[in-house]
């Protein structure tokens, strides 16, 4: 099933046009990479899906409702996630708290007396946890949490409005390799198991080839290639932006499974 539909998506910035009439489709259960060397248009593309852009023209509908002009908050009443570069945890409180706070603001509980809040939705926060494999951690606060860590407990907050699109910006930065791979692989699993999609913005591509089941690639704010990562990795204009004429992708780690 098509969730997320995007036609002639466009973006300017006084006389620079940053995107140019991108069009794609997102896909229920589908793991898609937003890729493209530097200045091609990856992060304002993502932030117009997310709403902390307003797209200059064309449109961007979930499940048929256009997401054009709504606020990021109205975006997330539409179960729709996000996790961030670098992890938005509240370092003072423990695991469990921050997917609380998460899930009274889904909620829309306030959360100014924290103190007399913190026993509302902690079954709940404590099965997001589970999911993420952190529930062993509840307690702890997030400032004694390895990075990776870290990002699995905002993974697990992004969780908490149940959302058919989540969206991931950069979720592996600062991340060593087996990090990386651990985060990707229990991403890839939640995909499936919740029926969900991520759209997901990427520089490792390692990471690229490894777990996406699709690829979109832009350059100077144009979609110059879709597809899974064979056709990616042979794509004579993907080479070319990313490397120029004559190299490859070759040493980049191949996907277990191609969806075609």
């Amino acid at each position: 099933m098509t969730l997320l539909q995007v036609r002639g998506l466009n973006k300017s910035f006084g006389g620079v046009r940053a995107v140019d009439g991108i069009n794609f489709d997102l896909q229920e259960g589908e793991l898609l990479a937003l890729i493209g060397p530097n200045g091609a248009g990856k992060s304002t593309t993502f932030n117009m899906v997310g709403g902390q852009l307003k797209a200059s023209g064309g449109s961007i509908r979930l499940l048929g409702k256009e997401l054009v002009g709504r606020r990021p908050r109205d975006i997330c009443r539409m179960q729709v996630g996000r996790t961030f570069q670098i992890a938005e945890t509240f370092a003072s409180l423990s695991v469990v708290e921050n997917v609380q706070m998460a899930l009274l603001s889904h909620y829309g509980k306030g959360f100014s007396l924290f103190g007399s809040a913190r026993k509302l939705y902690r079954d709940e926060a404590m099965e997001l946890l589970s999911q993420v494999g952190m529930q062993h951690h509840a307690e702890r606060p997030c400032s004694e949490l390895a990075y990776g860590d870290v990002k699995r407990v905002e993974l697990a907050m992004g969780l908490a409005n149940d959302p058919r699109l989540l969206l991931m910006d950069e979720p592996t930065a600062g991340m060593g390799p087996e990090e990386r791979n651990d985060l990707m692989a229990l991403t890839k699993r939640l995909v499936v198991e919740r029926r969900m999609a991520v759209l997901f913005t990427e520089h490792s591509m390692d990471v690229v080839f490894a777990y996406a089941d699709r690829m979109i690639v832009l350059a100077r704010g144009r979609l110059i290639a879709e597809g899974d990562a064979q056709y990616i990795r042979n794509h004579p204009k993907v080479q070319e932006v990313y490397f120029g004429t004559g190299k490859t992708f070759e040493n980049e780690q191949a996907p277990s499974q191609v969806t075609p």
